[in-house]
């Protein structure tokens, strides 16, 4: 008995192709029964980011909720979209698998797009019999040429005008071959007798259509290169548009869910599913995520890794899964983030404050609480011994919230010197004495976290505060209580992380709006020793998250992978602070190499400035890359002939005008 869901969910544009047969339904529900299905189909030519987990929180758990399917008759196919093997790799493979399991989703099985190659083989075979596919000797160029006049012949239709034939391109010479001559050079391409680029097999679809989706899309092309799941038994691979729609139907999933982009595509999605006669699924498209501050652009973050802006795919700044575990996001947080965003068919930006608070939620209950300083500063207790006699150890809990302490208490020995935060002191000239400042200074005093006491700030010798403990009895009660380490304590390194933009919405000048204080590196950290009981300070596998914890007053911190238990280093990355950063500037650590390069984003910021006050006409003659390279303009300033007197060739005016219209963008996004 099928499962009944609701009617008004996940409902997209209807299409007549989309409908099944009574035959078909039958079919389909003899093998699902109750069980409604939806697939996870990434392909394995890069690394999941955090739009892929949106898309997995949508096809295992939200789209669900959505249908009011009960938990026992929901199931999720993980596919991997595997169709060009040119891009696709091992590391890829394995990658997704691991970031899958991580995400904490349970697929009903795991497939691949190649393992259907032989069966859509067949179905490419049936087309061509059927007088539905060809073999098409065009170059690209050609069905370029060939889309622009069907564009224009709809264009024409559509507004009552004369249709310019162009009887080269539509039908061309070879959509009219006859089945007999298709199958042979089918053959021969899927046997190696025609070299790559030569020929395509091309479904016969509308070339009357408005939607360019169905002028003759590329069923197969001729690869001769292996392919790292099916191995090298094919030199023929079915294209993407071909693929996906036929093994959404070969596994009977219920709804293929995709973003909107793929949305003029739902006609060769059910064309070619009607035209096989084979089960159509329901087609639902969602908006894609877009968050504050990144870029999802795989061709963006690529030249992020290696441009060597970053550390590596996996670095804490990059929004890949492998990053996010790395800085430290639980799963669940992130999870729980999608959940929020839920699923929406309107493009709109969301605001990173809301991914950290999902993060700060998730972490506040499972991050043990300790102390650290990461820029250090010596302090000495004059009357230490006097002051503390024997009770020099305190229990500090791991959990502060837990009303009944039930996960217990780590021990903080004071010293008689201890290290307090450099943003914890300030002279009276940098503002010390300020009534709003609630940190150490030459004669004020603060309360000491767990120690029971207060510290009077007499003097500083050398850059070492000298300080009394005072009862917290005496006098009034202090306005701040300063966290710090023990003389005794763990050094480590302190990543600390920000946006990695400094605009909200990266433009496509992203290179020159990188923030250049991203990373901040705190080399001389210092963290209090309770943080390496029972080994939680050893890396583990990159596939696993290693231990997180609170640093009190500073925010949430993890072990990083460079950690090294056998030679004793340890780097901590900080996930997410207590609180959002309600803007107030910070003294940050930048180096001279980032202060270089941050001047120079100053000075080309500046010449792009000056570039876009150049009208479209003087475009040519004045701009820097152009000056003196062209001696004769039209009316409109476009060049005609270069410096040596040649008139400008075709392909050349092609990219001066592309320069062209970008000068016209960047001259209207600023006027």
């Amino acid at each position: 008995m099928a499962t009944q869901v609701n009617p008004t969910a996940l409902v997209g544009r209807h299409l007549d192709w989309a409908n099944n047969t009574p035959e078909l339904e039958a079919e389909h529900l003899a093998l699902n029964g109750p069980i409604i299905r939806t697939r996870f189909p990434p392909e394995p030519n890069g690394f999941l980011h955090i739009g892929h987990a949106k898309s997995m929180n949508m096809n295992f758990k939200l789209a669900f909720e959505k249908l009011e399917v009960p938990q026992e008759h929901r199931r999720t196919v993980f596919r991997y979209d595997d169709t060009n093997p040119e891009a696709e790799s091992q590391v890829y493979i394995d990658s997704i698998r691991h970031d899958l399991e991580w995400m904490g989703w349970k697929p009903e099985k795991t497939t691949f797009s190649s393992d259907n190659f032989q069966a859509l083989y067949e179905y490419a075979i049936d087309l061509v019999q059927r007088g539905l596919a060809y073999v098409c000797h065009m170059s690209k160029g050609d069905m370029e040429k060939q889309r622009d006049v069907a564009k224009a012949a709809v264009v024409a239709r559509a507004n009552g005008q004369p249709v310019v034939e162009d009887l080269a391109l539509i039908p061309g010479p070879y959509r009219n071959r006859s089945v007999e001559e298709n199958l042979k050079l089918f053959n021969d391409m899927k046997t190696g007798r025609i070299a790559e680029g030569v020929c395509t097999l091309r479904l016969k679809m509308d070339f009357t259509s408005p939607n360019p989706n169905l002028y003759d899309l590329v069923a197969y092309r001729v690869k001769f290169v292996p392919h790292p799941h099916a191995g090298s038994g094919w030199c023929i691979y079915p294209s993407y548009d071909y693929t996906h729609g036929s093994c959404d139907s070969i596994e009977h999933v219920d709804y293929s869910i995709c973003t909107l982009e793929f949305e003029t595509r739902r006609e060769n999605y059910f064309w070619l599913l009607q035209q096989k006669g084979i089960f159509r699924p329901k087609v639902f498209e969602m908006s894609r995520l877009n968050i504050e501050y990144t870029v999802l652009s795989k061709r963006r973050l690529l030249k992020l890794v290696t441009s060597g802006f970053v550390r590596g795919w996996d670095d804490p700044r990059m929004p890949t899964i492998s990053g996010l575990r790395r800085r430290g996001y639980p799963a669940a947080g992130i999870n729980a983030f999608c959940d929020d965003v839920g699923v929406s068919r309107a493009n709109n930006l969301i605001e990173f404050r809301r991914l950290s608070q999902h993060i700060r939620v998730s972490l506040s209950d499972t991050a043990t609480r300790a102390m650290a300083v990461l820029t250090p500063v010596e302090c000495k207790i004059t009357n230490f011994a006097e002051f503390f006699d024997s009770a020099t150890s305190f229990p500090a809990p791991n959990f502060p919230q837990d009303a009944d302490n039930s996960r217990g208490n780590h021990t903080i020995t004071i010293s008689e010197t201890i290290f307090v935060d450099k943003t914890d002191y300030k002279t009276n000239e940098e503002g010390g004495n300020d009534p709003d400042f609630f940190g150490l200074a030459k004669g004020k005093t603060i309360g000491l976290k767990y120690a029971n006491c207060k510290l009077v700030c007499d003097d500083v010798v050398e850059n070492v505060l000298v300080c009394r403990a005072v009862a917290l009895s005496e006098g009034a009660k202090p306005k701040s209580f300063l966290t710090w380490v023990p003389s005794k304590h763990i050094k480590c390194e302190v990543r600390k992380y920000s946006h990695l933009f400094d605009v909200p919405e990266p433009t496509d000048a992203w290179e020159d709006e990188l923030n250049l204080e991203s990373e901040v590196i705190f080399p001389n950290a210092m963290v209090d020793e309770s943080v390496s009981a029972g080994g939680k300070c050893n890396a583990k596998s990159k596939w696993e998250s290693n231990e997180s914890f609170q640093f009190e007053r500073l925010g949430y911190f993890i072990v990083d992978d460079d950690s090294d238990s056998a030679t004793g280093k340890l780097v901590f990355n900080m996930t997410v602070g207590l609180k959002e950063d309600s803007g107030k500037k910070k003294e940050k650590a930048v180096d001279a190499g980032a202060q270089k390069k941050k001047d120079e984003q100053k000075e080309a910021q500046r010449l792009r400035e000056e570039r876009n006050k150049i009208s479209e006409v003087d475009f040519f003659k004045l701009a820097a890359e152009f000056k003196g390279l062209y001696i004769e303009f039209d009316e409109t300033g476009f060049p005609i002939k270069d410096k040596a007197g040649e008139a400008i060739t075709k392909s050349a005016g092609k990219k001066l005008k592309k320069e062209l219209d970008k000068h016209k963008k960047a001259r209207k996004n600023i006027i």
